[in-house]
């Protein structure tokens, strides 16, 4: 079977690659927002509290977690599209299990699902991306990848808040499953631009898709270690910038949640810009990371140091996801070049299994903060945490070279 290399791929077929795999992945963040979104809804349908429904989102990451670290085994023997339908099948089904749930026990299966559904989306779309995609043009591919993730995030409080006011929570589940079913549809049609070649187990190689060699390679959990770490610090910003930018500052909600909009939008404008840093820098990719994270560190810091008042808080606040958006591209092409070759799946899975490991552990650890009235100091933490990535970002690229 003939499939395109990373050199033979016109700007057509390269464009549909990357528009078919971002869409994918604009899924997926769209996917993270759909429980947390309903939560008033269930409380007043079903009367559950918030630690109830913060065991959900709990649920959700642990499962997608430990997932994703499976899924790159599955993605390197079976090849990424049939993990991709599978995955998009799991996320449509998740949201009819919501829409018909009568009790706890329903949500919850909901959340399994959809913890099931977002585990693969990483080690797939990368395994297609650095196979099918031209190496001059990863630079954009990773870029537009990253900005429809934060594009995903940004509909998904449009879409989910909108077609409940109009009909009701469970009718907006459907329409949810039917936007997945509906992209389901779209990739087996064309299904042929996603096909990647599956790993040859028979091969003598220590990087074969059987094997767990990849795991003694120091570089994986210094890549891991720094998806955890500088993901503590995004799910400081989506969990709790509202109700510190109240508390600080007493700011309306509805600004509040603007600002966390206007995050998202900023890192999604920053992630098209850095599709251009990376590809003019593919080999310093470390220090473009370690520098953008810089720059956002200094400026959470400042956000909670309360030096400002809260219009300028909030502008700094908007402008840390610009910086973090910039490096976007950059970390995945970091990750790319600490990879060994014939296990992408494999290690783009363990690696971004940290992504949901730091959402998971982050509310735990500055909730604390948050319940003591440490507000400011929750951001500052955030910021000290975001330097330790950078430190560690250093370390990938140091361990890369050799």
């Amino acid at each position: 079977m003939t499939t395109i290399t990373q050199t033979d791929a016109t700007w057509q077929e390269d464009a549909t690659v990357i528009g078919l795999v971002s869409l994918a992945h604009a899924s997926s963040h769209f996917a993270h927002l759909l429980l947390p979104l309903m939560f008033p809804k269930f409380i007043e349908t079903f009367g559950f509290s918030y630690s109830e429904l913060g065991l959900l989102m709990s649920v959700f990451f642990v499962v997608s977690g430990v997932g994703q670290a499976s899924a790159g085994f599955l993605v390197d023997r079976l090849g990424a599209r049939p993990v991709m339908y599978g995955a998009l099948a799991a996320l449509a089904l998740a949201c009819l299990a919501a829409s018909f749930a009568q009790s706890y026990s329903g949500l919850m299966l909901a959340a399994a699902l959809f913890g099931v559904g977002n585990a693969s989306f990483h080690p797939v779309d990368f395994t297609i991306l650095n196979q099918r995609v031209s190496s001059p043009r990863l630079g954009y591919a990773f870029s537009a990848h990253g900005l429809t993730g934060n594009l995903g995030w940004a509909v998904a409080p449009l879409f989910m808040v909108g077609i409940s006011s109009l009909y009701d929570w469970r009718t907006a589940y459907v329409a949810a499953a039917c936007v997945f079913f509906s992209i389901l549809a779209l990739l087996l049609w064309k299904s042929d631009a996603i096909l990647t070649q599956v790993v040859d187990r028979k091969a003598n190689d220590p990087n074969a898709a059987h094997s767990l060699a990849f795991l003694k390679i120091p570089v994986v959990w210094w890549c891991f270690a720094f998806f955890f770490l500088s993901t503590m610090t995004l799910a400081i910003v989506q969990t709790f910038s509202v109700s510190i930018l109240q508390a600080m500052h007493q700011v309306s909600f509805e600004a509040a949640t603007l600002t966390l909009t206007a995050y998202m939008l900023c890192a999604a404008a920053g992630m098209f810009l850095g599709g251009f840093v990376a590809s003019r820098f593919p080999l310093h990719s470390d220090r473009v990371v370690a520098t953008c994270m810089t720059v956002a560190a200094l400026l959470m810091a400042l956000c909670g140091s309360g030096w400002f008042n809260g219009t300028f808080a909030m502008v700094i606040l908007a402008s840390t996801g610009l910086a973090t958006g910039v490096g976007g591209p950059s970390r995945d092409m970091m990750i790319k070049k600490a990879t060994p070759k014939g296990a992408t799946g494999r290690v783009y899975g363990m690696v971004y299994s940290g992504l949901d490991m730091g959402f998971a552990t982050s509310p735990l650890v500055f909730g604390v903060f948050m319940d003591r009235g440490w507000y400011g100091l929750t951001l500052v933490g955030g910021a000290g945490v975001m330097l330790l990535s950078v430190m560690v970002a250093l370390g990938v690229g140091k361990r890369s070279q050799g």
